[in-house]
């Protein structure tokens, strides 16, 4: 084989030359995502022209999506409006005692119980569903006494208007009438058991030890108590 002659080895060197001067052949553009969240733009070129890699990152206008709960449940400082609510002033029931559920104390005009409540002034108490009330029953139709002529503990109708209004209504009144016991009016127990309760008759000091014993067992809201103060006295 014979050697290549000066004039061939300059025209294959001036072939080259303008062919690496030529534009670079573009191939398809690849679009791929990387780790970054990031979409990557890579323009390759062919090995032949020298295996020339350029690549061209763009920023993408689409961002990943993020959770639009706040990552704090700070609400800074405290509004100082005078228009601000005050939800605690709104508590209708924020002066009311508590509910009994006991007597602590019988005397002579009055009762003392376990919520704090005090009854001094030689009204009777009526418990029902954990409320008390106070209770003046010689004053209901204006008879102004409790025992009638044939020496039973008699009072009007209107004494019991609280038991007909509650419901669901409890299963037992407990009756304490005062110092001592005695039968009552054949009418008054009419009227109660009408009502679908039962009564208990005793004196108050026993009626209440009964009532905090039952309501401890069954709850207040299936036994009521109705007492007449111990001190009371019948009018001349």
């Amino acid at each position: 084989m014979r050697t290549p002659s000066t004039t061939l080895l300059c025209a294959l060197r001036r072939t080259e030359i303008i062919r690496t001067s030529l534009p670079l052949q573009r191939q398809p553009a690849q679009i791929s995502k990387g780790l970054s969240g990031q979409f990557v733009h890579r323009r390759q070129h062919s090995p032949c022209l020298g295996y020339y890699l350029r690549t061209l990152v763009i920023s993408s206008t689409h961002r990943a999506y993020s959770s639009n709960s706040p990552r704090s449940t700070d609400r800074g400082p405290a509004s100082t409006e005078s228009t601000q609510t005050d939800f605690g002033n709104m508590d209708v029931f924020s002066n009311s005692p508590a509910p009994t559920a006991s007597i602590d104390a019988c005397t002579g005009d009055g009762f003392h119980l376990d919520n704090g409540v005090k009854i001094a002034d030689g009204s009777g108490l009526l418990l029902v569903g954990g409320e008390a009330f106070r209770w003046r029953p010689w004053e209901a139709g204006g008879r102004g006494r409790l025992v009638n002529g044939r020496g039973q503990w008699d009072v009007g109708d209107g004494a019991w208007g609280i038991l007909g209004a509650v419901w669901p209504k409890p299963d037992l009144l407990i009756l304490g009438l005062g110092p001592s016991m005695r039968p009552i009016a054949p009418e008054v127990r009419e009227n109660i058991n009408s009502l679908g309760i039962r009564v208990d008759v005793q004196d108050t000091r026993n009626a209440a030890a009964q009532f905090n014993l039952l309501a401890t067992e069954r709850g207040v809201g299936n036994v009521a108590a109705a007492l007449i103060p111990i001190g009371w006295k019948e009018p001349r």
